[in-house]
């Protein structure tokens, strides 16, 4: 039996002035769950579509089992036993679970051509059971998590026989103990004989699961690695073309006057006694474990959740913030955590997301005037370089990174002061995190009081003139950017006690 139980030779896709793929090459073995990585806009997407029969390749062959077939539309792909589930998961949110699993293949009896429901729902249900979960099929898929939807995927892709799964970014929008159960479904598929290939970029997601990775970059086949026998600096050098310390832009020394002093500052059940400065021109880096309070923290500096004790300083002068219009009337910007939530309208087009937040600026007597509201925000959009045909496309057809720096250009439409990014590269890829890591940089070069929170070491450190590091809802400890190491930080993250002034 071939050990090969799919193969991509030479695959080229092209588009009206894009070459989506340019002879990749792809290998999966039987039983293997083998990584596809890259940034946005490597090729990974068209790859998918040719697998599962949306696209037809311009020029090369594909084998299955080590016979050559041609994948000219879905249900071919189907009958070969080919599936994908995708980051959004699509389906009928006012039909059944046992309804969304059969759609196009239902059971029918043949005589009198009614639907067997009954051993749909007993299918559905087993189906459901051997993926671990006690999901009623007659349930509603619209009141289901996205997690137990990603289920009844899988559930569905099983119903139709595959033995080749796609799943695109399945961890994207999971929480951490929902991706453990999915790495748990994943591996026991793996372990039924099913090929999976697994698209992420999370490298955590690469190294609990697959056995190979391959990268693609710019529409091009990088290579193939034994998990096992390849770091992420390697991994980073093939996927964007560079070393992991030139990923974090040069900065200048250009920390200035004082511009927010925060001072004993408390929220009950959250955190307490946080004392801390912010400089004009400065990177302010705060981090620690989950559940540290850092997010919190920001938020109630936005008067998202206000504080209920200590104090807080702009310019010197003690300043009362209530709610975000007080933090902005301050001069004090947020970006959030959740850019799809809480930042971005995704059914808009960018230009009107950009400029949500100057509507009266840009308005005269309640008027808005559309020509200065286009101008500032391809200005704006161009300034973060958001990669877009046009700013009247929607929000929602952009990548994680482009929707992201969507997020700063509408932070910079207001006229501000102290900006805070809560987990900005949070759903990126890494060359997405390189732009926004630019972004970053340069608005601390122009004089912005920068807070960045963020739970990766590596991007704190890069960035940080000085890292805050948070403990059970307290600073711990203040390093200076010469001393920061990843072992210091955890060993603060760790402690409860406090061991250096946060001045």
């Amino acid at each position: 039996m071939n050990e090969m139980v799919l193969e991509l030779r030479d695959i080229t896709k092209e588009f009206p002035g894009v070459k989506a793929l340019d002879s990749v090459q792809f290998e999966l073995k039987r039983g293997e769950i083998h990584a596809l990585m890259g940034e946005n806009g490597a090729g990974k997407s068209t790859f998918i579509k040719v697998i599962t029969g949306v696209h037809t390749p311009d020029d090369g062959e594909i084998f299955l089992n080590g016979e050559k077939v041609d994948i000219s539309n879905t249900k071919e792909a189907q009958k070969l036993g080919i599936a994908a589930i995708y980051q959004h998961v699509t389906n009928y949110p006012h039909l059944s679970i046992t309804e969304n699993i059969y759609m196009g293949h239902e059971k029918i009896n043949k005589k009198t051509r009614k639907i067997r429901w009954k051993e749909m729902h007993q299918d559905a249900k087993k189906l459901l059971e051997s993926l671990g979960s006690n999901l009623d099929p007659k349930t509603t898929m619209g009141s289901l998590s996205v997690a137990q939807q990603q289920i009844v995927e899988i559930a569905k892709a099983l119903s139709t026989d595959a033995n080749i799964i796609i799943m695109d970014e399945p961890t994207a929008a999971l929480t951490h103990r929902e991706s453990k159960e999915l790495y748990r479904i994943t591996e026991g598929l793996r372990d039924d004989g099913v090929s999976i290939i697994f698209i992420s970029h999370r490298f955590e997601d690469m190294y609990r699961l697959a056995d190979r990775v391959t990268v693609f970059r710019d529409s091009e086949y990088i290579g193939t690695w034994n998990v096992d026998g390849i770091s992420n600096e390697k991994l980073i050098v093939a996927m964007v073309g560079r070393e992991i310390n030139q990923l974090f832009p040069k900065k200048e020394a250009n920390v200035q006057e004082e511009l927010l002093k925060v001072k004993n500052l408390g929220q009950m059940g959250r955190f307490a006694d946080i004392s801390f400065t912010l400089h004009k021109g400065e990177i302010l880096g705060i981090t620690g474990l989950v559940g540290a309070g850092r997010s919190e923290l920001s938020q109630a500096l936005f008067g998202i959740e206000p504080y209920d004790s200590g104090e807080v300083y702009f310019h010197g002068k003690r300043v009362e913030i209530k709610n975000p219009s007080d933090a902005i009337q301050l001069g004090i910007g947020y970006l959030p955590e959740d850019r799809q939530e809480q930042s971005l309208i995704l059914d808009w087009e960018i230009g009107r997301n950009i400029t949500l937040s100057c509507l009266e600026e840009i308005s005269t007597k309640g008027w808005l005037n559309e020509r200065k509201e286009r101008s500032i925000a391809k200005k704006l959009a161009e300034k973060v370089n958001v990669k877009t045909g046009s700013i009247f496309n929607p929000a929602k057809s952009l990548s994680g990174g482009n929707q992201q720096k969507v997020s700063v250009a509408k932070l910079l439409t207001t006229d501000l002061e102290v900006l805070i990014f809560d987990e900005p590269t949070k759903g990126v890829d890494i060359g997405a995190k390189s732009a926004i890591y630019e972004i970053i940089v340069d608005l601390a070069n122009q004089g912005y009081g920068v807070i960045l929170i963020s739970s990766e070491m590596p991007e704190v450190i890069g960035l940080s003139d000085r890292i805050a590091v948070m403990c059970e809802g307290r600073i711990t400890r203040v390093i200076a950017k010469e001393e920061a190491t990843q072992e210091a930080i955890l060993e603060a993250a760790m402690s409860k006690e406090r061991t250096v002034s946060a001045s």
